[in-house]
């Protein structure tokens, strides 16, 4: 498993100190999740609600755990009492059922609010307009066991390395347009653009395949 630790090592000498990184596990073992943790990591983030509790089950407690891809309301439950970050709040009915499951759980959990910027039906999120509403009526405000903290957003899958940046440069601008606001984190880039997204300036990158291809 050396190949993980190094391939960690080479993902932390990209980024600076100010930028956290999230090793996404989606579609791998316990066997080499674990060696990343060995490895010194304890940052991790999950796509889906059943493999994270899967894989939390087995892993230390130590670790931090983040879902971010597309949660279902009826998923929250299962991953309410130790969740440390939910990044893909995509609606406020969805803010809702967390905000609830928070409550039976006796903790204020943190998370993100999930912008579309990208040209693909396919991904989720608030729009600008959406956003806009969000912030101008503190719907944040309504919810006391949840926590506002950042936003996070996906760039189109293209090969267009402009049409990513202008995307990033889109999501950084409204990052800071709300600055009166409680956010902290601008989580945006992945193993293909994380490079592009902190020049742009994310201090949040969600890395998988690049830290565990062989």
């Amino acid at each position: 498993m050396n190949y993980i630790s190094n391939n960690l090592q080479s993902v932390l000498d990209t980024i600076t100190d100010s930028v956290q990184l999230v090793a996404v596990t989606k579609n791998q073992t316990i066997a080499d999740v674990r060696a990343l943790y060995e490895a010194g990591h304890r940052v991790f983030g999950e796509n889906r609600v059943q493999e994270l509790v899967g894989k939390s089950d087995v892993l230390p407690d130590d670790v931090q755990w983040h879902i971010i891809g597309h949660l279902q309301t009826n998923k929250v439950k299962y991953i309410a009492p130790f969740v440390n970050l939910i990044q893909s709040v995509d609606n406020e009915k969805l803010l809702q059922e967390i905000d609830k499951q928070a409550f039976k759980n006796n903790r204020v959990i943190k998370y993100l609010l999930q912008l579309h910027i990208a040209q693909e039906e396919t991904k989720f999120g608030f729009s600008l307009n959406e956003l806009q509403g969000f912030f101008a009526n503190k719907i944040y405000s309504k919810y006391p066991n949840t926590q506002l903290i950042g936003i996070m957003g996906m760039a189109s899958n293209t090969e267009n390395t402009e049409k990513i940046k202008s995307e990033f440069q889109t999501l950084k601008s409204t990052f800071d347009k709300y600055q009166n606001t409680p956010l902290q984190i601008l989580s945006m880039g992945m193993s293909g653009d994380y490079k592009i997204a902190i020049e742009c300036g994310s201090n949040m990158v969600r890395v998988g395949s690049a830290l565990f291809a062989k």
